[in-house]
């Protein structure tokens, strides 16, 4: 099962015709992929403040299927492709009114904040994103 969340289009994540500029929808996919990680007690300060691990993405492919205009409430779906020793496969889908605006597939690796190196997901890090594992289509 995804993880799920809906925002709404702001007036500030549009240009002047009341589209969505794009760059805003990577702001609101890292708060989504943030707020995947609380829901399973993991804050992101936490794990870079005080565990000292970094949530790069290293890959990240969109595709953008049709616009969405100030007003828009996206849903946001986080599908959990493969946890592997330090990295997670993510595929989000973002709808409105059920209609696949946009999807992203993306790598996170989690990495060292002290050497920049590649680090194993903590155990309650990998059984919270567990609970959200599918399998790849």
């Amino acid at each position: 099962m995804p993880f799920t969340q809906s925002k709404p289009l702001r007036f500030g994540d549009c240009d002047l015709t009341g589209i969505a500029y794009h760059p805003a929808y990577f702001g609101m996919l890292v708060d989504v992929n943030e707020a995947m990680f609380a829901s399973f007690g993991v804050t992101w300060k936490a794990l870079m403040f005080e565990r000292r691990i970094g949530l790069p993405t290293v890959t990240l492919n969109v595709e953008f299927v049709r616009p969405s205009t100030y007003g828009d409430v996206l849903d946001f779906a986080v599908h959990v492709r493969a946890v592997g020793r330090a990295s997670l496969d993510l595929q989000t889908v973002v709808s409105v009114r059920g209609e696949t605006i946009w999807t992203v597939r993306q790598r996170i690796v989690a990495t060292s904040l002290e050497n920049h190196k590649s680090h194993p997901w903590p155990d309650d890090v990998r059984a919270g994103l567990s609970r959200y594992l599918e399998p790849s289509e």
